[in-house]
């Protein structure tokens, strides 16, 4: 009988390198358009399972590293653009002064529209 193991481990071998290439461009495909980065992103851009991916350490490595690029990214975004308390207190005053401005609007259209009534109800 032939040994036939070795045709197999050449297979293996190459679907693994194969699958190692669609993974790396996946991460690039996914950095280029900036969206997130991380396992399930990759699996589904590339096709290659998510065990190959956690298994195989370079790709792995590539991985998690720019998932950390996305979050130092995410975390100098939202230090710019998060609120401090301050601007929100501001905030909050000036949406409660135009909530009472609002309230006394009401208040003078309610007593107009007695006066109305009142008027239509002399003339009957």
């Amino acid at each position: 009988m032939a040994d036939n193991t070795k045709y197999l481990e050449s297979s293996w071998n190459e679907r693994s390198i194969m699958a190692k290439e669609k993974a790396l461009k996946a991460v690039e495909q996914l950095k280029a358009k900036k969206e997130a980065v991380n396992f399930s992103s990759v699996h589904k851009a590339s096709g290659v399972s998510k065990h190959f991916l956690y298994e195989n350490e370079e790709v792995k490595v590539v991985i998690v590293a720019a998932r950390s690029q996305d979050e130092v990214r995410k975390s100098a975004w939202h230090s710019k653009y998060d609120k401090t308390s301050k601007s929100k207190d501001v905030i909050i005053k000036t949406k409660e002064k135009y909530i009472v401005k609002l309230e006394t609007e009401n208040a003078k259209l309610r007593k107009e529209i007695n006066q109305l009534r009142a008027m239509i109800y002399e003339k009957k």
